[in-house]
């Protein structure tokens, strides 16, 4: 097996909210339809496809968790600098996201916080 590329799916309720908040951050649209909102995120464009959850249930054949209760996974965004974590946890808030945790230090030569979207998928801002 020799995996080309990876992306990932996530469920949302709302196209429009969805796609107002990832812009507001800086995410680069990848194309929007009437099923799904999708990003590109970071130097090497990965992919990040919101679907309406109604829609992505439908495809996977699978019960999708509530993501206000309980994530599968947590993605890290690298900040280059404390202050840049700072000025994200500034811009999620602006944009409407909620703040899991304060950007603090933890560990040595560790920080961050934690963030969830609209729809309570959760991002960890993280500088080291």
């Amino acid at each position: 097996m020799n995996p080309k590329k990876i992306w990932a799916n996530f469920a949302v309720s709302d196209l429009g909210r969805t796609t107002k908040f990832y812009t507001e951050l800086g995410f680069r649209s990848n194309g929007r339809s009437r099923e799904l909102t999708s990003f590109f995120v970071g130097d090497d464009n990965f992919v990040i496809h919101f679907f309406l959850k109604d829609i992505l249930q439908a495809n996977i054949k699978s019960e999708i968790s509530d993501s206000h209760k309980a994530n599968e996974i947590i993605f890290t965004i690298s900040a280059e600098s404390k202050e840049e974590a700072d000025e994200w946890a500034k811009e999620v808030e602006k944009a409407g996201g909620t703040l899991i945790s304060q950007p603090e230090e933890f560990g040595k030569g560790y920080y961050g916080f934690i963030f969830a979207d609209p729809d309570g998928h959760r991002f960890n801002v993280f500088h080291m």
